[in-house]
């Protein structure tokens, strides 16, 4: 009898276990179907020449695209929706001169062109994250305007201080899609 019962619980413990792993899978296939990704290595690559963590690049074509290139009613393109004057400014920065407008649509090249932006900004702002999202869509202009604001205001711009709503949503979606992305997909983005 003993017997018996030692293989009903050796029974009862696999079939725990498999539950254990099948809720595991599902768990980790939810997040994965709410949280996108695509084109994994053109983003390490990215990452990787420009410094980058590769989290925030798939943040910002999160929350730019979904992984869902369309042009916006800005005229912003592909992945990264970066618009055509921008892109045009970049490539001088950058050197490229062979440039077209019409590269935007290439999953690769809106990529590194948004990437060099994400650098450019960073660096801008001296590798203030927060700062950077917000300039990267709310425009270098008016971020620098509003951290003057606050620096002659004694006090540091925060998050919920930024005066554009849709910006400082941006912000909070960007930074909480970086963390999301850095705990859903760290092998695909070669986070270690």
């Amino acid at each position: 009898m003993r017997q018996r019962t030692l293989g009903t619980g050796v029974a009862i413990a696999a079939i725990l276990l498999c539950a254990a792993v099948v809720i595991s899978g599902l768990k980790q296939a939810a997040n994965r179907s709410g949280l996108p990704l695509s084109d994994a290595s053109i983003i390490r690559e990215q990452a990787a020449a420009k410094h980058l963590d590769p989290a925030l690049i798939a943040a910002v074509i999160y929350a730019e695209t979904k992984f869902e290139p369309r042009p916006s009613s800005a005229g912003a393109q592909g992945l990264m929706q970066i618009l055509p004057a921008t892109a045009y400014y970049l490539a001088h920065l950058s050197g490229g001169s062979r440039f077209t407008a019409g590269d935007l649509a290439t999953p690769r090249v809106n990529v590194a062109y948004g990437s060099y932006y994400l650098r450019y900004l960073l660096d801008h702002y001296s590798g203030n994250e927060m700062l950077a999202v917000a300039a990267y869509n709310g425009g270098l202009a008016n971020v620098d305007r509003w951290v003057a604001q606050a620096n002659g205001a004694g006090r540091s711009l925060t998050a919920q201080a930024i005066p554009f709503p849709e910006t400082r949503e941006y912000v909070q979606r960007v930074l909480g899609a970086q963390r999301a992305y850095r705990a859903t997909y760290p092998r695909e983005l070669g986070i270690s």
